[in-house]
């Protein structure tokens, strides 16, 4: 099965939380890592996405523990969205 592996970044302007985040994140710049499979049997190259991973601390942090969360995307992509317009 072919996989793949997108590393892209999203920037908060403002404190921001997720549920699979315990607290309140600060604004800054995260890390995000989307992994996704092949769906096999169809007649057009198409992924399914399997992992939402959001790096903390922010990547400017230092002197923190780092660590990998994974979040719901939609999820995600509304406190963008809310970030964006706030």
């Amino acid at each position: 099965m072919t996989a793949r592996t997108t590393e892209t970044t999203v920037a908060f302007a403002h404190p921001f939380r997720l549920s699979a985040i315990e607290g309140v994140m600060p604004a800054g710049t995260y890390r995000l890592v989307i992994d996704e499979e092949e769906i096999h049997g169809l007649s057009f190259l198409a992924f399914q996405r399997k992992a939402t991973l959001l790096h903390l601390p922010a990547i400017a942090a230092s002197g923190h523990s780092r660590e990998v969360i994974e979040v719901d995307p939609a999820e995600l992509d509304a406190a963008i969205s809310a970030d964006r317009s706030a």
